[in-house]
């Protein structure tokens, strides 16, 4: 896989995710749902945080303002690390699962992270309204966005039977989180780099040429 196929399936998958929140945005009133199937919803929710909704004021005795930021500026320095792992895989020809996997991975985690810089200078709060694109009253500013979910797979919704210790009584729920776009790239690359690991870091193009007219 070259870099004019990585860069076309990162640019799709950066395209997709950004117009699916967009859209969601200025359609959906914050918490707003549409039953698809039984097992499948498009839920508007926004994340602030991490994964699940972490928050690093949550762990650490800081505001939340500061904790965002913080988290903002991370994504913004491991997106660099992850390009640069892209562009290295693919100039020494590594295996294209590899490069396929780390393509998925670099576009979801740049996509979330065009949400976290930018939403909240160009779009207005969805608490009780549609939200506004480029609102002259942007619900925050630069590096302060919240990443914009909306898929949901609440694939077994029921309650716990009554005769079962501790969680008796109480709902049970799968698959709970609610997701993207990048979230399923970032997810897919990942699980393919563990589910195909040797092929993923096999010899790359080059080292297999090299091997070959060594033993030729």
């Amino acid at each position: 896989m070259n870099l004019k196929k990585s860069l076309l399936l990162i640019a799709l998958i950066l395209i997709v995710d950004q117009v699916s929140k967009i859209y969601i945005k200025t359609h959906f009133v914050l918490g707003e749902y549409v039953d698809v199937f039984n097992w499948f919803k498009i839920l508007f929710i926004e994340n602030e945080g991490a994964a699940w909704g972490t928050k690093l004021s949550d762990i650490f005795p800081i505001a939340d303002t500061t904790g965002k930021l913080v988290l903002t500026i991370f994504r913004l320095f491991a997106i660099v690390g992850i390009g640069y792992w892209l562009w290295d895989t693919i100039k020494k020809k590594s295996s294209t699962t590899l490069i396929f996997a780390v393509s998925l991975i670099f576009a979801g985690a740049l996509g979330n992270i065009i949400d976290s810089v930018f939403y909240g200078m160009i779009f207005n709060d969805s608490y009780a309204q549609v939200a506004t694109l480029f609102s002259s009253e942007p619900y925050g500013s630069l590096f302060h966005g919240k990443v914009v979910d909306m898929l949901y797979f609440p694939m077994v919704d029921t309650t716990w039977p009554d005769w079962i210790p501790v969680v008796g009584g109480n709902t049970f729920r799968f698959f709970e989180p609610v997701f993207n776009i990048a979230d399923t790239a970032i997810s897919t690359g990942v699980g393919i780099l563990i589910v195909f690991n040797k092929k993923a870091f096999g010899d790359s193009v080059e080292e297999v040429k090299t091997n070959k007219s060594v033993v030729e």
